[in-house]
């Protein structure tokens, strides 16, 4: 009898019968607010009715249609789609199935259009398990451990995550910009260095929005040196942070934007966007992939874009996130255990720390796991595993946000007295 693998991590007990919305209902009949979505995948929230009719309609006319053998209207309608919303400029489109296929896609790109070897990353980001995105990632090394020797050309600069080292954001984000320059001078000149990739806010790395300065500081040393800036939308992107990318908080854009997650709603599709300039530079053939783009995928994506601008929920992800997060600093102010309470939109966290100010991880997990007994699905991440991030469905309501944070005021009276 076939098992699934016993390395495969399971974040909670439930087995799900169906879903709708932000709920999901178990086997056992028990409904739960999901503040997981899927690990932010579900964007307009479980089985919205536009986007099942979309994919529906589509698997009666065609399921695989291969984009690099024969082309698709849906796959044309998307990039057309898309380019309302990608930032002026990057015009130009390529599918892949993950969001570690389109990191390598955009890496790829970046050292074929510089002719450079080298990358730098950021520390706490997180960019994919496959070997040259483990390579990039240091969420934890659980994503990198066990399996070396990894990508060779990787630079890993700090990342300035103000809370962990106790500083103001200034001060953090000038030693970060400066630890960065004095990697370029002593370890991968500029003329080796291909791009730098960072998230708009790190993901599994603790939902530590990136400061808008040090974007900038990162375009404009980008600028100077020939550099491509990556910027990794796959858990911020469409409308996640209560704008459309989560760049668009900085001011600050692209050389090469990565899209997955929420673009299909949940069906497996990512994309990276570059200028026809950028693009044109790779090598001929370099890009392609049998699933890359399916036709089924592509149609739930262009319902999602349609929801997302109809129903107004990067609006309603600034608005709701808001209230989310007044709601996360009153619970701040209530345990001393909650040592930051941060994010952007509807990606928000709460961080966790002993009496002496040092990571908890046992009490995130303690948190996380005792909230299914509240009805509410959460999930830890955090470089130290200390941090329980709230991911809701942009179609969250402010009468779920107050069931959520009801739900969590319970837990953490359980947890933590």
């Amino acid at each position: 009898m076939a098992q699934l693998s016993p390395l495969l991590m399971q974040a909670t007990p439930i087995v799900v019968e169906h879903a709708r919305g932000a709920w999901i209902t178990a086997t056992d009949g028990v409904d739960y607010l999901d503040f997981t979505t899927g690990i932010g995948v579900t964007s307009t929230g479980h089985c919205h009715p536009r986007v099942v009719a979309a994919a529906r309609e589509q698997v009666g006319k065609i399921i695989h249609a291969q984009y690099t053998t024969v082309m698709h209207k849906p796959l044309l309608e998307l990039t057309e789609r898309l380019g309302d919303v990608l930032p002026e400029g990057l015009d130009s489109v390529f599918y892949a199935n993950s969001g570690s296929e389109a990191v390598e896609a955009s890496l790829r790109l970046a050292r074929m259009a510089t002719g450079r070897p080298n990358l730098i990353a950021f520390q706490g980001g997180f960019h994919g398990r496959t070997v040259a995105a483990a390579s990039l990632t240091t969420a934890g090394t659980k994503f990198r451990s066990g399996f070396a020797p990894l990508m060779a050309g990787v630079h890993i600069a700090p990342f300035p995550a103000a809370f962990r080292y106790g500083w103001d954001e200034d001060t953090a984000v000038d030693f970060a910009l400066r630890e960065l320059d004095f990697l370029l001078q002593t370890t991968s000149s500029p003329a080796d260095t291909a791009a730098f990739i960072i998230e708009p806010a790190l993901g599994d790395g603790g939902y530590v929005p990136t400061p808008a300065r040090f974007l900038a500081g990162l375009r404009e040393r980008a600028d100077r040196h020939g550099i491509v800036l990556v910027i990794d939308e796959v858990q911020t992107g469409v409308g996640r942070t209560g704008r459309f990318w989560g760049h668009q908080h900085a001011g600050v854009a692209p050389d090469i934007l990565i899209t997955a997650k929420g673009i299909a709603s949940g069906f497996p599709l990512s994309a990276i966007a570059a200028s026809r300039e950028l693009m044109s530079r790779g090598w001929p053939g370099s890009q392609g992939g049998t699933y890359g783009g399916n036709a089924v995928a592509a149609a739930a994506a262009v319902a999602t874009l349609d929801v997302v601008r109809d129903e107004k929920l990067v609006e309603n992800s600034d608005a709701m996130g808001a209230v989310l997060h007044a709601g996360l600093q009153e619970l701040q102010q209530r345990f001393p255990n909650i040592g930051d309470a941060r994010g952007l939109g509807l990606m928000r966290a709460l961080e966790f720390v002993d009496a002496d100010g040092e990571a908890a991880p046992e009490i995130a997990s303690a948190v996380q796991s005792a909230a299914v007994r509240h009805r509410l699905l959460t999930l830890t991440c955090g470089t130290r595993a200390n941090v329980v991030r709230l991911i809701p469905p942009l179609v969250v309501s402010a009468d779920e946000i107050a069931f959520g944070l009801a739900a969590l005021s319970d837990t953490l009276d359980e947890v933590l007295g």
